[in-house]
């Protein structure tokens, strides 16, 4: 590999930095303690900051040379609400709280990147560092946009990246077009007449009514979609009744829907809806129906994606750059930023979980499991991966050489 021996030799304080994140983890839009840390190191090391874009969000700026050619470097912050299983010395301090997505290794990252870049500055042209609250469910991304990111932060390009247990540590993947899911949830009501259940013909039963919309429901992806279009139809939940003998007023159904593109999404909503209302009202039932957007499809732009590949290979070697991976039907919310701005997405794998310390869960090391942990061996070459892409794209954008010293 070919890494940064500057990063190499902060790697130690980088990985104090990821397990103190680690062990004080804090949900979206709490990200105060977070925010605190990263505002404070950026301030240390000199370079300027803005603090409560999107709420908790910290952005950072590193300018050298005449050139307005910018990038943005994303990096979220915040944890999820899970209790921890791990006993190792940095596991979560707080009940209910994890950081059991990387997130924590995420911020390591990318400040080592910023430590690196305020002190060499081999590049013409503005570094913005962007650190998101909210990624877990709360769109703290379009909260930055709508708070003015990249009207204040004017960049030609974003990048994001995400470890990836599984893959082997230090591997990369990316696919150009679409690389992570539409997230979208729906709650349907089916309200029907409750009565004793041993009267039925008394009642409008609305359990029966549910079992056939969700029944129905299936055909959408089995009969309406091209089966080449990737989705995903899940009812997760049911509720309904309280008692053996007693049928309900209503029943309730929740779950998700997941898809590659927005017009596959267009025809499973307007499916859905029509036939929930249509199979309710055979059974003399009413629906109310709710069908929540999240975040869209999260679809790198080919161009980007062709140069950070380059990137990662300089890095890592041919070998070690999987390119055209699956996509993951799971969904991120840096898709909003790549709606706005061309920029690419990538997976930087994590391993197996052969990498955790004595204390760890005996559960796997998978996202969003009580027993996951990041593997700190990632955060030179990800910083590393950081580095090359901005002073890559900036002297690619302003036509100057690569300076023969960014890599040692």
């Amino acid at each position: 590999m070919q890494l940064l021996d500057p990063i190499i030799e902060f790697h130690a304080e980088l990985r104090q930095i990821r397990r103190d994140i680690h062990a004080h983890p804090e949900l979206c839009f709490e990200e105060h303690r977070t925010a605190d840390v990263v505002a404070a190191k950026l301030t240390e090391w000199g370079i300027p900051i803005v603090r409560g874009m999107g709420g908790t969000g910290v952005v950072g700026m590193i300018r050298n040379g005449d050139s307005r050619r910018a990038i943005g470097l994303r990096a979220d912050m915040d944890a999820l609400p899970l209790q921890e299983v791990n006993a190792f010395p940095h596991a979560s301090r707080h009940a209910g709280k994890m950081h059991a997505c990387g997130h924590d290794g995420h911020v390591a990252m990318l400040l080592g990147a910023a430590h690196y870049l305020a002190k060499h500055r081999h590049f013409d042209g503005t570094v913005y560092l962007i650190f998101q609250p909210a990624e877990e469910g709360g769109g703290g991304a379009a909260r930055m946009m709508d708070d003015g990111l990249f009207r204040d932060f004017p960049m030609d390009a974003i990048f994001g990246m995400h470890n990836w247990p599984g893959m082997p540590a230090g591997v990369f993947g990316v696919t150009a077009g679409a690389m992570m899911a539409s997230s979208n949830e729906f709650e349907v009501t089916v309200h029907g007449k409750g009565s004793h259940a041993a009267q039925p013909h008394r009642s409008i039963d609305p359990v029966m009514a549910a079992i056939q919309i969700v029944q129905a429901w299936q055909t959408i992806i089995s009969r309406n979609r091209n089966p080449l279009d990737a989705a995903v139809l899940s009812v997760t939940q049911i509720h309904a009744g309280t008692t053996t003998n007693i049928i309900p007023e209503e029943a309730k159904l929740v779950g998700t829907v997941r898809t590659f593109n927005l017009p596959v999404l267009d025809l499973i909503e307007q499916r859905m809806r029509d036939i929930a209302e249509h199979t309710a009202a055979a059974f003399d039932a009413e629906i109310r129906f709710d069908f929540k957007r999240n975040y869209p499809p999260l679809l790198n732009h080919a161009k980007e994606t062709e140069f950070a590949v380059d990137v990662m290979r300089s890095i890592v070697g041919d070998g070690r750059v999987h390119v055209g991976i699956e996509p993951s039907m799971g969904a991120e919310d840096f898709a909003f930023f790549l709606q706005e701005k061309p920029g690419c997405y990538v997976f930087i794998g994590n391993g197996e979980g052969d990498h955790r310390s004595a204390g760890h869960g005996l559960g796997p090391c998978n996202l969003h499991n009580p027993s996951y942990d990041f593997n700190d061996e990632l955060l030179p070459i990800g910083a590393t991966y950081w580095v090359r892409l901005a002073e890559s794209w900036l002297a690619a954008s302003t036509g100057a050489p690569m300076p023969e010293n960014a890599i040692r």
